[in-house]
């Protein structure tokens, strides 16, 4: 089984609204009828508009949403059917083969299929930086960060998505895309965010290790972070 990650743009005459209820609904039917074996969208929607403060946007337009496919084989002439439904419904689409790193499992509020997860998802799209070869990046990104970004955020999902390849022409160039959930709190007190409510001192020093340790493999003129609605249609081994 394999992991795509599409970045998907609306056409602008299409509602937020009505974005989300076709993803959702016809579009993700017909992704299932085609063999989809899993589904998860992600939408920046009004519900996580409050998180505005932390969006960062280098690369402008930001996609509208992402969409998580799990089929048997990401092969052109299989995937093709996928990517000919979701063209059909936007302006814009770019795909991914993705390999899949659950750091931390969502146990804290388990989803359930079709619902809005509670809290918000934050994706993080992540380029390797010129100064760093691919293997030290993974080795400073997955060997020390993870631990930095579980010990110092209030964060109860976490998943790291290596980008195997870009699966379609023109999709920008990308090494990870990185998906974790925080409870509504985190969407405007940074206090909450990184796990210190009410603990300045502890607040300061989570704050100080994360972007110590992001600096270290992000260059920050080049990330892009997207708020998000997560939506879980069906779990890829259901």
């Amino acid at each position: 089984m394999e992991k795509i990650i599409y970045t998907l743009w609306r056409y602008q005459q299409t509602s937020r609204e009505a974005f989300s209820e076709n993803l959702r609904g016809e579009i993700a039917e017909q992704l299932f009828s085609l063999g989809g074996r899993g589904l998860q969208v992600n939408l920046a929607d009004a519900d996580v508009d409050p998180a505005a403060g932390l969006r960062q946007e280098n690369n402008r337009p930001l996609p509208d949403a992402t969409l998580s496919l799990w089929v048997d084989s990401a092969n052109d002439e299989v995937r093709k059917p996928f990517d000919q439904v979701l063209a059909g419904v936007t302006s814009r689409l770019a795909a991914y083969l993705v390999t899949e790193s659950v750091a931390i499992r969502n146990t804290r509020f388990p989803t359930t299929p079709g619902q809005r997860t509670h809290g918000f998802a934050q994706i993080a799209f992540l380029t390797c930086p010129p100064r760093l070869t691919r293997d030290a990046w993974l080795d400073i990104w997955r060997g020390h960060h993870t631990r930095v970004a579980i010990d110092t955020q209030d964060n109860f999902a976490y998943v790291q998505n290596l980008v195997v390849r870009r699966l379609t022409h023109g999709a920008a160039q990308l090494d990870a895309i990185v998906e974790e959930c925080f409870p509504p709190a985190a969407m405007t007190d940074p206090m909450a965010f990184f796990d210190a409510v009410g603990d300045e001192e502890k607040f300061q020093k989570n704050l100080a290790a994360m972007m110590d340790s992001c600096n270290r493999f992000i260059d920050f003129d080049k990330i892009d972070v997207l708020q998000t609605s997560q939506y879980v249609l069906k779990t890829a081994s259901a």
